[in-house]
């Protein structure tokens, strides 16, 4: 499969490179951005130094349909919303990084993201890029919509017990920690270094806009409408999520219970650890043990006094959260096993 990343000289484009020049059935052809246009990649991207010698290119549509089968858009929110229309329209396969097309109902994007969908034909169209819910849709699809880091996070462990209809649908309580990559390459006061080492600062404590994609895909999974709280916090890592979840069991729930729930909706799959342990360091999912990896690690825990279910999960935000889970819907669209190109260990220690 012939490849051009829109936008690579970003966070996720970069981790898109990597993935893609270590792929053995996909060739990167172009990468374009604005800033960079004429600079080596590894210039940008210095990790990649010895992997490649592709520079920067301006976008140029017959350049992209002349040499590629398919197109990772990784454009700032509102950068791909008018690019993909035209993309389809040149016969190529798009993969795109940003929130443009997650959100099936185009009112959404006026209440989330502030503005009006300029294509709303293509919303019930686009795949969301969620493999382990959307893999048939995703198959065959020619426009996929790669989730929110944070939605991922969240999505992926609640999706079970609402499914199974375990637990009260307007009382979910999901409280996220996230790495300051999660705020994209360029710094603002907010994010830069100074400020964010050595805090945890919570932010957009109500009305975070993943919401809307969470609410959206647990609503896919049962008759009842899902509320939930969600509240993110900045944290002094790079790297990670941590989400913990606290959802309320309609009766009283056994550890065999949870564990038979888990396994009946994720057995089998490539990217999804449960990690619940009574010894060592690591005893529930840590953000640490997913860097660089594509595996969500999902675990939970009992609260009888509470009569409450911890959910925790973590995951790379860069990778499972973003260009590892668009490289395994990549997979997906090419009929290959999902695992190749993102088979990693991670690091331990880190």
């Amino acid at each position: 499969m012939k490849i051009g990343i829109i936008g690579g000289s970003g966070y996720v484009g970069g981790e898109l490179l990597r993935l893609l020049l270590l792929h053995p059935q996909a060739e990167v052809k172009m990468v374009t951005s604005r800033h960079s246009i004429g600079e080596y990649v590894f210039n940008v991207h210095p990790n990649l130094r010895g992997l490649t010698r592709l520079k920067f290119v301006p976008q140029d549509i017959a350049e992209l349909q002349k040499h590629c089968d398919l197109v990772f858009t990784a454009t700032p929110h509102g950068g791909s919303v008018n690019l993909v229309p035209k993309f389809l329209e040149a016969g190529l396969k798009v993969i795109d990084m940003s929130a443009d097309f997650r959100l099936k109902n185009p009112d959404d994007y006026i209440e989330w993201y502030g503005w009006k969908h300029a294509n709303p034909q293509l919303l019930k169209e686009a795949a969301y890029g969620l493999p382990e819910l959307h893999r048939q849709e995703i198959k065959s699809a020619r426009l996929v919509a790669c989730p929110g880091c944070m939605a991922t996070a969240a999505i992926l462990p609640l999706a079970p017990v609402i499914k199974a209809d375990l637990v009260e649908k307007n009382r979910i309580v999901v409280d996220v920690k996230i790495g300051s990559s999660g705020a994209g390459s360029k710094p603002t006061i907010a994010s830069h270094h100074p400020e964010r080492f050595g805090g945890v600062r919570p932010y957009k404590v109500a009305g975070h806009r993943h919401l809307a994609e969470v609410e959206q895909e647990l609503d896919n999974l049962t008759s009842e409408p899902v509320t939930v709280s969600f509240t993110p916090h900045a944290v002094n890592m790079v790297r990670g999520i941590l989400s913990t979840i606290h959802v309320f069991p309609k009766t009283p729930l056994t550890n065999k219970v949870v564990w038979k729930m888990l396994r009946s909706q994720y057995e089998g799959e490539p990217f999804i650890r449960f990690v619940k342990y009574k010894k060592g360091p690591y005893q529930l999912p840590d953000p640490k043990v997913t860097m660089g990896t594509n595996f969500c690690d999902i675990g939970f825990e009992l609260d009888p006094h509470a009569n409450r279910l911890l959910l925790f999960s973590a995951i790379d935000n860069i990778v499972k959260g973003a260009s590892g889970q668009g490289v395994q819907c990549l997979n997906i669209m090419m009929d290959i096993d999902e695992n190749i190109g993102l088979k990693s260990t991670g690091f331990h220690p880190m």
